[in-house]
């Protein structure tokens, strides 16, 4: 299996305008592909060590400075159906190795959505827009936030956490992904909506 010699970290949003930038430890292809989609579909929930690592080195390499490390959550039933929820296996090693507290349940689903994977880019931004919600408010308010995931694809379910992070009054955003699309970062680019409305 071939490694990224160092993590991809690209900035999607200026600081000022959206606190937040991406750091993927490779771009989506190959064995990295593979080694995901074994751990998200396969019932590998053990590959979470070896990756969880991969994903911490990639936070290190890029100096990720972050209070909190939150998990990008699945719905309850999908819960159920995988068994577990491979974001927030991620985030338990990246929180055990940054000096940062784990926040597995700062957000949630607050309704069901079709697998991302199963749909155009189009109707992925439709899909999990509103899907989200910070439980605790004041547990992110001013903090930095990694916010976790397996992939991002076209950015739009990292896009809807960081609408309902930022809306809570997070402090800024940090992407960290195992692995990045040439074209995901476009969504993530876009202000949230929260920036548009009076």
């Amino acid at each position: 299996m071939r490694y990224a010699e160092r993590p991809l970290r690209r900035a999607v949003g200026s600081s000022a305008a959206a606190g937040v930038d991406l750091v993927a430890f490779a771009v989506f292809g190959g064995a990295v592909a593979e080694g995901i989609r074994r751990f998200k579909y396969g019932d590998r929930p053990d590959l979470a060590r070896p990756l969880g690592r991969l994903l911490l080195g990639a936070a290190r390499d890029a100096e990720v400075s972050a209070d909190l490390v939150v998990p990008v959550p699945l719905h309850p039933r999908r819960l159920a159906e995988r068994g577990y929820n491979q974001a927030a296996l991620l985030a338990a090693h990246v929180a055990d190795g940054l000096p940062a507290s784990m926040a597995p349940r700062a957000l949630c689903r607050v309704r069901p959505t079709a697998q991302q994977a199963q749909l155009p880019r189009g109707l992925r931004l439709q899909n999990v827009a509103g899907a989200f919600r910070v439980r605790a408010p004041e547990r992110v308010h001013g903090r930095r936030v990694a916010l976790v995931d397996d992939v991002a694809t076209t950015g739009a379910t990292l896009a809807a956490c960081r609408e309902a992070l930022l809306g809570a009054g997070a402090a800024s955003v940090t992407y960290l992904v195992l692995a990045t699309t040439e074209s995901g970062v476009d969504e993530l680019r876009r202000p949230p909506l929260s920036a548009h409305r009076t």
